[in-house]
Order: structure tokens, then C-alpha cells, then sequence
């Protein structure tokens, strides 16, 4: 082999040599880009998700959004909102003003104590009844039962205050009323199995429309409203004459026959 070919030689291989590099690099920057490409997709695609939990997230909730229905008052209510619920005989002469909150479990307590006391006190005279809802417990376990209950005693009330009264003290009982960490109320089926113990709501067509429709939910945003208003701190909590009714602990609702009776009466001489 000649010195001329043999340098030929050397020369066509480093340029082939040359060629193959610029090959690869050529591959490699593609796949760089390819790499940066697909990262870059991935980032966005996590944004958009994330983008999308967020948009998701903030939508407005079913309850939030009930806030721009239009208003249905329920019948045998009175003021702006129709939240003012007094049942009663006219001719009693004062009111007793009652807040409770329908999953609050001492109002469950309360109610299965003294529920019937109050209702025969309504029937005689001794005193009218208002009925303040409110729905904190939603707020403080991120639930919408208290709500919903409003709403569906608000369909009841539309029937009658006596429908309204039995069927408040049916969702309060010991049989239906559910521990406060179970959202139970919630559901409308529930509302409406609980209401079908009330004669007056038992297969009851215009009430069951109404729960299911969700006629008076913005109803029962107005009735919390009208709660939160009250500057009342828990429930149950009893007032007449703007004063707050206790028992002997002179810090608590009474929840004991005598112990209401001994209030009650105190507040109706006063």
C-alpha cells in the first residue's frame, strides 16, 4: 500500500468519522428537543389538570348557587323573606322564640324531652311559637343536611304549622335523628321516608315535589341568614322577651320538664 493511499484512506475515515458525529448530534439534539417537548407537555397538562381542579373547585357549589334562586315562601310565614314562623293561638300573648339547628344533636335531645310540653303549651294558649332555623353544623363539617332539612320543613310548613311541628319532632326522634357527623339529612329520600311517619305528609305529592325540587331552598338560606343575624351562639336556645330562657345551670336551655316549667313560667310573669 502505497503512503498516498494510505493517507487517503485516514482521510476518508476521518470524514466519515466526521459525518457519523454530526449524525448523532443531529439525534441527539432532536431528542433533547423531543425530551424537552414532552416535558414541557407534561407541565402543561398538569397545569391544565391542576388548572381544571382548581376551575372545578371553585365553582359554585349546589348550595351556593341556590343563593340566586328565586324565593318560595312557604305558606304560613310572614316578613320580607317569609322566615317569620309563629304558630300558635292570636290570642296568646307572648312568644316563645326557639332557635335550633336541625342535625344539632342536643336539639335532638332537647326535642325528645320536652317536644310534647311545648306543643300541648302552643295547643292551650300558654305561649305562640317561633321556630328559628339554622344550618352551622353544615358549615363546620362541610355538610348541606341541616340545609336540606330546612328546606324540607319548609315543605311541610307549606302543608301546615301541625304538619311542620310533627314533622320536626320526627326528625329529631331517637329513631331517625342521626349522629351529627352522619350527613344523613342530606339525602331527600331519607327526608321523605322520615316524612311519611307524619299523616299529613305520607305520600303527600306536593310535598314530595317540593323536596325533591328543592322548592324552598333558598328558603332556607334566608331562614340561616335570619339565624346568623340573631347573634345567637349555639343551639338549642330559648328566648321571650328577648331574654334567654335557662335552665337551673343558668347557662343552658332547660332540658327537663320541670326545669322548662319553672323557666317558663318565670318568663311569662315577667
Amino acid at each position: 500500500m502505497s503512503k498516498r493511499n494510505s493517507q487517503a484512506a485516514k482521510t476518508a475515515a476521518r470524514e466519515r468519522l466526521r459525518l457519523e458525529r454530526e449524525r448523532q448530534a443531529k439525534r441527539d439534539k432532536v431528542k433533547r428537543q423531543l425530551v424537552v417537548v414532552g416535558a414541557i407537555v407534561a407541565v402543561l397538562a398538569a397545569a391544565g389538570g391542576i388548572g381544571y381542579a382548581v376551575v372545578q373547585n371553585n365553582k359554585p357549589g349546589y348550595w351556593e348557587a341556590a343563593k340566586d334562586d328565586k324565593l318560595v315562601k312557604p305558606a304560613n310565614t310572614t316578613g320580607a323573606n317569609g322566615t317569620t314562623v309563629v304558630i300558635g293561638k292570636s290570642s296568646a300573648k307572648k312568644t316563645l322564640v326557639m332557635y335550633e339547628d336541625p342535625r344539632c344533636p342536643i336539639c335532638a335531645q332537647f326535642e325528645q324531652s320536652l317536644g310534647e310540653t311545648i306543643k300541648k303549651d302552643v295547643d292551650t294558649g300558654k305561649f305562640k311559637l317561633q321556630y328559628v332555623g339554622a344550618s352551622f353544623i353544615d358549615s363546620n363539617t362541610q355538610g348541606e343536611g341541616s340545609k336540606n332539612a330546612l328546606s324540607a320543613m319548609g315543605a311541610a310548613l307549606n302543608v301546615s304549622p301541625e304538619a311542620f311541628l310533627e314533622y320536626k319532632a320526627a326528625l329529631y326522634s331517637a329513631k331517625w335523628h342521626p349522629e351529627e357527623t352522619d350527613d344523613k339529612f342530606k339525602d331527600d329520600s331519607y327526608l321523605i321516608k322520615v316524612a311519611d311517619t307524619v299523616p299529613a305528609l305520607k305520600g303527600n305529592a306536593a310535598f314530595r315535589k317540593a323536596v325533591q325540587d328543592g322548592t324552598y331552598d333558598k328558603w332556607a338560606l334566608e331562614m340561616s341568614a335570619q339565624f346568623n343575624k340573631s347573634g345567637v351562639q349555639g343551639t338549642p336556645t330559648l328566648k321571650m322577651d328577648g331574654k334567654t330562657i335557662t335552665g337551673s345551670d343558668g347557662q343552658n336551655a332547660p332540658m327537663t320538664v320541670a326545669e322548662f316549667g319553672t323557666a317558663i313560667d318565670k318568663a311569662l310573669k315577667a
